[in-house]
């Protein structure tokens, strides 16, 4: 049977959707996924980070979690023991010293890549707020950046930290955290940060009321060389000023001047200064011999990045560049937080409402089965409705995991909604095509799908407001309705429309 070019374009995009959401990377990948990871542990000083994939652990394959936890006790015989850890991951092998487990938590490779929000996977939410003050756009990634450090020795395995504005205006920081409960959640966002910067251990100034501006761009911002290591990769240098109240520049001014010169490197003296963000040191920087008993306001921070090749290492300078101007500034916030809303749901709860769901879908579509079968007496035509039903809800989810969408239950919901309005337009479709109008069947058919796309518009427009509604809460549910019924008018009506001209000429 000859097919038309609109049931191969829509046969096209269903095996790409397939190769999205089941890439064959995944299929077949075996290993667990370590997350969690502790910073400035032993495993992440020697280069294992979240996301990181693990295929064996001193020779022993590890495919799944199971393999895991049966090959610890074989590894750690003796718990007062220090053991040899040769550890492969994502192609590489890391070497280390462990004496009873590691640092991190591990789960099996997820063979998809559709991502489920908390609504289906566990965890806390949070909508959070400054205390009597109303943030600006600005001050809210601020205040995201300053949050995604706290949360990296946070130890939950999984955190999503997004702005969200409702219909007012107002702005919002919304956090997600999988696995976490409402005390970890308030543990987290209602401290408030506090930054310093210390030499030894006498605090030169504070974010908040010492810093007076951070330079992220310019002339003196930037990539300042590359260098060769001994590892055979390369290391680049980045540097960036930023400038400090008179009174905290004084207090620099006095402790510098009883510093030495460093023996090892003359360029610096003896100490260093320390990035400490909630008591947690994050960085160490050098300190110019030329500011020795200055009383300056600029100073000039320097770090490097380093990297297999020039390309990684200049990568690297450049997001550690970032993220010590992201402590800089986001530090310096003077205001405390405050929960506007917050939800919990287990991780069971979150499997049950995903088990419901599936049975509900299944339910509907026997349902819409039965009726359709009862009103046509076909079962091509019930056949080619249900097919295309699924045809919208895979491609749908195929979109979702390519742009990376947390799958939550609005998101689900929307789904389920567009494939409502799916089924509706294809009745239309096949009532305009069994009609005794007369008129030829192509005629029909463009009668039905003016009607269609009337309602695609007035879809799209009732769909819009939702993006803010709730401060962005059902930004999930009018994100999967639009583009499932996109879907439906750019891609499965005119297939279907096809499919149905076949049945009735045949």
């Amino acid at each position: 049977m000859k097919l038309h070019w609109r049931i191969w374009v829509l046969i096209a995009v269903l095996v790409a959707c397939a190769l999205f959401i089941f890439p064959p990377g995944l299929l077949f990948q075996n290993g667990v996924t370590i997350q969690g990871i502790e910073k400035n542990s032993t495993e992440y000083i020697q280069g294992l980070r979240n996301g990181m994939i693990i295929t064996s652990i001193n020779s022993i394959a590890i495919n799944n979690v199971e393999d895991y936890n049966n090959a610890l006790p074989k590894i750690f015989l003796n718990n007062s023991e220090t053991t040899k850890i040769t550890m492969a991951a994502d192609g590489n092998n890391f070497v280390f010293f462990a004496q009873d487990g590691f640092n991190f938590m591990v789960t099996d490779i997820q063979k998809t890549r559709l991502k489920t929000g908390l609504d289906l996977s566990g965890g806390a939410r949070a909508l959070v707020k400054a205390a009597n003050k109303t943030l600006s756009e600005s001050e809210v990634n601020d205040l995201i950046a300053i949050t995604n450090q706290r949360s990296n020795g946070y130890g939950i395995k999984d955190i999503t930290i997004k702005p969200v504005k409702d219909l007012s205006g107002n702005n919002y920081m919304l956090i997600e955290v999988a696995g976490a409960t409402t005390s970890d959640m308030q543990d987290l966002v209602l401290s408030q940060g506090k930054f310093e910067g210390k030499i030894g251990n006498i605090t030169i100034f504070s974010g908040g009321k010492d810093i007076s501006h951070v330079e992220r761009s310019g002339q003196q911002s930037g990539i300042e060389a590359c260098y060769a290591n001994e590892n055979g990769g390369e290391y680049c240098r980045f540097r960036f000023p930023i400038s400090l109240t008179e009174e905290a520049a004084k207090r620099q001014a006095a402790v510098t001047g009883n510093l030495t010169i460093s023996l090892e490197n003359p360029e610096y003296l003896s100490e260093k200064l320390d990035l400490y963000l909630d008591d947690n040191l994050m960085d160490s920087l050098f300190i110019s011999k030329d500011l020795k008993g200055q009383v300056a306001t600029q100073i000039l921070i320097q770090g490097s990045g380093s990297g297999k090749d020039r390309s990684e290492a200049i990568a690297d300078a450049q997001k550690e560049m970032s993220k010590l101007q992201t402590i800089l500034i986001t530090g310096s916030l003077p205001y405390k937080l405050e929960i506007v809303k917050l939800d919990t749901i287990s991780p069971t709860l979150g499997r049950e409402f995903t088990k419901n769901l599936i049975i509900l879908a299944a339910v509907v579509f026997v349902l819409i089965s039965v009726v359709l079968f009862i009103r046509y007496r076909k079962i091509k035509i019930t056949s080619s409705v249900i097919l295309t039903m699924f045809s919208e809800a895979f491609i749908t989810l195929g979109i979702a995991a390519l742009i990376n969408w947390n799958l939550d239950a609005p998101s689900i919901a929307g789904i389920i909604a567009g494939m409502g309005t799916g089924v509706n337009d294809q009745i239309v479709i096949i009532d305009e095509s069994v009609s005794n109008v007369q008129a030829s069947l192509k005629e029909r058919i463009k009668n039905a799908f003016f009607i269609i796309i009337g309602a695609f518009f007035t879809i799209i427009a009732s769909m819009l407001p939702l993006f803010w509604a709730g401060a962005g809460m059902l930004k999930g549910f009018a994100l999967t309705t639009i583009l499932s019924v996109s879907v439906g008018i750019l891609i499965t009506r005119p297939a279907f429309a096809e499919i149905i001209r076949k049945i009735i000429k045949d």
